[in-house]
């Protein structure tokens, strides 16, 4: 079997499984759930143990401490992910739902009804917990996935597919219903992004390079993640505890994921703008400001380039710049921003519903921390990834985002004249 054969035979399996996984009631998908989220307990020691041969590996290759906790499985994350599982058991099933329905003079009675996108093709980096993440989603919106992670995490990612397999195969139902490619061969990547009459659409999460690499390749539709450059804006009229809090939090709790800020912009009349510079430091940030950011603290501060505005550290980097007003950080936001999430820190009414109007990102924030964009902590369970376009899903997606609207038509033997 050829490279083409053998993805065109892992996607028409998909196709088969997906269609049956489409009709499986509430109950039963759930109950697959639920059997997967207990195997990830169950077999802990056995997925921890191949991570530790992954982790091996990107140590070897020396690798960055943030690139290291994307990778890292541990207990505490494990149950997190079962967790993450059982928390999409309890969502609502979105499948058959009527979104909205009313009456023609005709007589036909027309309605939107919310069906499964059909396959999904999720390419992605690093982090192995997004295998699960996906299988559940797709399975509790009634689709079929398959997936491609990166190769520095393939035994972590091949330990975690076999508990779903083996969930799936325990249950009766179709295993296909997710299939991980276990080969890293970037040619077949490139022959499963061609496979419009299997796959509906595709995901990829990661970096800009695999971003573009997807985007120029693909010739099926895609829902991107495009990187995140995150901005927090602290208006002069915030309270200097919160800032602190807001921006630690949004930078250091985990640098190296998409929603971590990226750029602080602090007005040039708020008054505690070295304390606030002090807190980061003493986290070990590394700080690269604007020329008005040098002049607060120079012999601390690396002055920022022009590419500083513009890049994802995915680190304890941060670009920090002084703005003359709220006007002038959205501005900069609209330049440098990719779309993903942006907050404001203000004690000011009128300046936080200026924010939220006029910021134009997938989720916006007023007081709090960019680090909430994620579909755990909004309620979504898990999330199939951050959508940073505007056509069919935007920011996190969950597994209605994995649906579609269809019409559906009830008539008493009505004709058209």
């Amino acid at each position: 079997m050829n490279k083409k054969e053998y993805i065109e035979d892992i996607c028409l399996k998909a196709k088969r499984a997906s269609r049956i996984i489409a009709l499986l009631s509430t109950k039963q998908r759930n109950e697959i759930l639920l059997s997967i989220a207990g195997k990830i307990i169950e077999k802990a020691d056995y997925i921890i143990g191949e991570n530790h041969r992954d982790i091996s590996f990107a140590k070897e290759n020396g690798v960055t401490d943030a690139f290291l906790d994307r990778l890292r499985l541990t207990h505490n994350r494990l149950d997190g992910m079962a967790k993450s599982i059982e928390e999409i058991v309890m969502l609502d099933d979105p499948i058959g739902k009527i979104e909205s329905q009313w009456v023609r003079p005709s007589g036909i009675r027309v309605g939107q009804m919310r069906s499964p996108l059909g396959v999904v093709a999720v390419i992605f980096e690093s982090r192995p917990n997004v295998t699960t993440d996906i299988a559940a989603l797709t399975i509790k919106s009634g689709n079929a996935s398959i997936l491609r992670g990166g190769r520095e995490s393939i035994n972590s990612n091949m330990a975690l597919y076999s508990v779903i397999r083996e969930a799936l195969s325990d249950s009766g139902y179709p295993d296909d219903a997710v299939t991980l490619l276990s080969k890293s061969d970037h040619e077949l990547v490139s022959i499963l992004l061609k496979m419009n009459q299997y796959i509906d659409i595709v995901i990829p999460r990661g970096g800009e390079g695999l971003i573009k690499m997807v985007t120029q390749e693909s010739t099926i539709p895609l829902i991107k993640h495009d990187k995140g450059v995150c901005h927090t804006f602290i208006d002069k009229s915030a309270e200097e505890e919160m800032s602190i809090n807001i921006a630690v939090n949004a930078k250091v709790q985990r640098p190296g994921v998409c929603n971590a800020m990226e750029t602080l912009m602090i007005h040039k009349d708020f008054s505690n703008k070295e304390s606030l510079i002090n807190a980061l430091i003493e986290k070990d940030v590394e700080i690269r400001g604007c020329k008005k950011t040098l002049e607060i603290m120079k012999d601390r501060i690396k002055i920022a380039s022009e590419g500083d505005w513009d890049a994802e550290y995915l680190d304890l980097i941060l670009s920090v710049k002084i703005v003359d007003s709220i006007d002038e950080a959205i501005d900069h936001i609209s330049q440098h921003g990719s779309g993903h999430s942006e907050a404001i820190v203000t004690s000011d009414y009128n300046m936080a519903e200026r924010f939220l109007r006029e910021v134009d990102s997938s989720a916006v924030f007023v007081n709090a921390s960019t680090r909430f964009h994620d579909g755990g902590e909004f309620g979504l369970g898990a999330e199939v990834g951050i959508s940073t376009q505007k056509l069919h899903a935007r920011g996190t997606m969950g597994i209605e985002g994995l649906t579609c609207l269809k019409y559906i038509i009830y008539g008493s033997g009505q004709v058209r004249s």
